[in-house]
């Protein structure tokens, strides 16, 4: 059997994406490549890969018992290939950051800037998700690192703390809810909200909290576009939720705390199992750095 290495990853992105098209597009080759490849593999190894019956591309049986070991291999490979150019090229190396919206204008800039000035050989990516959405991409090995919400992270995951904020309720400088000084959830369930899309931890946070507390959310928009969301608050179209050093940054929205508050705290977070490039290690001591400088 001669199993090549280009058949395991159009495999491993295949499964992950679910789809042969994406997987074309995400790795810059031909539908059919990856069709034939995939197809040989199936031959190879004697087995069906993918359950091809539904609409949706899924794994049967043995194909999810295979896709595990061979992810193992391929990461491996990987790391091993991170660590032969650390040697060679030192002063090189391409970091991929994810960071969600409403960090990456306010929050991140002044990191990223810092950095590269120390650090100019090396190439930073930015991906922009959100907090949930990000964490599952560290565990997936398609990000390097990702600047989160690092509360419940999963135990795969090294976390570096950086900052604490505080979740606040923005409202339309002259609505009635302006004058209050705490908002209450009985406050939210009657107002139009403003959420950011699916996959934001803080979404998440204060919709567990109706839940919690039996209390109906009217959703009427959603946006990744903080810009976007400040923007309709500041036109009376509804509330939103926003961390405290994002809202104080505008006079045209009045930002109250909760009446029950919500604390959030920002970190750094990256893959336990992983090898850690020099260029990698060279972020994280950036930050600790940077943490140690603004505690001081």
């Amino acid at each position: 059997m001669s199993l090549e290495l280009r058949q395991l990853e159009y495999f491993q992105m295949a499964s992950r994406l679910k789809n042969i098209t994406r997987a074309a597009q995400r790795l810059k080759v031909s539908q059919p490549n990856i069709t034939v490849a995939i197809k040989k593999l199936e031959s190879e190894l004697g087995i069906l890969l993918f359950d091809r019956s539904q609409k949706q591309l899924s794994l049967t049986p043995e194909g999810a018992v295979f896709l595990s070991r061979i992810e193992t291999a391929l990461r491996c490979i990987e790391d091993a290939v991170l660590e032969v150019n650390d040697y060679k090229q030192l002063q090189k190396g391409t970091i991929k950051i994810g960071i969600p919206p409403m960090m990456g204008a306010y929050l991140f800039p002044k990191i990223f800037s810092g950095f590269q000035h120390l650090h100019q050989g090396l190439d930073v990516m930015l991906f922009e998700e959100g907090s949930m959405s990000i964490r599952e991409k560290l565990e997936r090995d398609e990000l390097d690192f990702g600047i989160v919400i690092i509360s419940n992270v999963p135990p795969t995951l090294n976390v570096l703390p950086m900052s604490r904020s505080q979740l606040m309720a923005c409202v339309p400088v002259d609505s009635e809810l302006a004058q209050r000084q705490a908002i209450a959830s009985t406050d939210i369930e009657h107002a139009d909200l403003i959420m950011m899309k699916e996959g934001s931890y803080l979404r998440e946070i204060i919709q567990e909290r109706l839940k919690r507390q039996r209390l109906a959310a009217n959703v009427v928009l959603e946006s990744s576009q903080i810009v976007t969301i400040m923007g309709l608050v500041a036109h009376g179209v509804g509330i939103a939720f926003l961390l405290d050093f994002i809202c104080n940054a505008t006079t045209k929205i009045k930002a109250i705390p909760l009446a029950e508050p919500i604390y959030v705290d920002i970190g750094l977070a990256w893959k336990k199992d992983r090898y850690v490039s020099k260029a990698a290690q060279a972020f994280i001591d950036f930050c600790s750095d940077a943490n140690g400088r603004a505690d001081e």
